[in-house]
């Protein structure tokens, strides 16, 4: 298996690499969370995700590159905004150009360049895990970001919402790696595991998940088939 890399973004365009081998995935943009209701009347909360067609912009192959994969493209972008080396790149699938590259992993490379890929490769029923990355939500003290329970909010406590001790001064005269302290919060690579596809509406290019995802709204997300659990 390829290795987890952050997504980066260069140029303008962000390159996405995952470490699974996978049948089917794609990538979308989050829209936003609603309700439908069950056919027992019972209100469900799902994610929108709007997930155009992807673009094969390149096929690897085990003989050329060491390993099988296909580079998929989504989100389109005006030409002025791209630079000449990647407009190069895009040239050879014709099919405009992209903001996001993302590389999957195949195990039977059946695609060409230039290939669509739509969300009609999942069926309502389907479980999938979802990639995303969460909300940033800055520096934040122990009791946002690791939930501690601070101290006393009486008048003249003089420890409300710090962390207390975080280690002893003559043994072992150190901070342990891992101390739970205040830091950044939020901002990074989430992974949902096991979410269930309510509906596949192919005519508006949306994909209703049963449940939360990573990330604000117009963030993009990877769609991929779950591992651990099957319809």
């Amino acid at each position: 298996m390829a290795s987890i890399s952050r997504n980066v973004e260069y140029r303008g365009v962000i390159y996405i690499k995952l470490d699974v081998m996978m049948s089917k995935g794609i990538i979308g943009k989050k829209l936003g969370m609603t309700q439908v209701f069950a056919e027992d009347g019972s209100a469900v909360g799902v994610t929108a995700i709007e997930v155009e067609p992807s673009i094969v912009i390149q096929v690897k192959t085990k003989d050329k590159d060491g390993y099988d994969a296909i580079q998929v493209g989504y989100g389109r972008m005006k030409q002025k905004n791209v630079t000449k080396p990647l407009q190069g790149h895009f040239n050879k699938a014709n099919k405009g150009f992209f903001r996001v590259l993302k590389e999957f992993p195949v195990k039977d490379n059946q695609y060409e360049a230039g290939q669509e890929i739509t969300s009609e490769i999942f069926q309502s029923g389907d479980f999938v895990d979802v990639v995303g990355t969460s909300k940033g939500k800055g520096f934040q003290g122990v009791m946002k970001r690791h939930g501690f329970g601070g101290g006393r909010a009486t008048h003249g406590s003089m420890f409300h919402r710090a962390p207390g001790s975080i280690g002893a001064s003559a043994d072992p005269s150190r901070v342990f790696k891992g101390t739970k302290m205040g830091g950044q919060m939020g901002n990074v690579r989430k992974t949902v595991q096991n979410l269930q596809i309510w509906q596949v509406r192919p005519e508006r290019n949306l994909l209703l998940l049963k449940g939360s995802i990573p990330g604000g709204k117009n963030g993009y997300v990877i769609i991929k088939q779950a591992r651990k659990k099957s319809a």
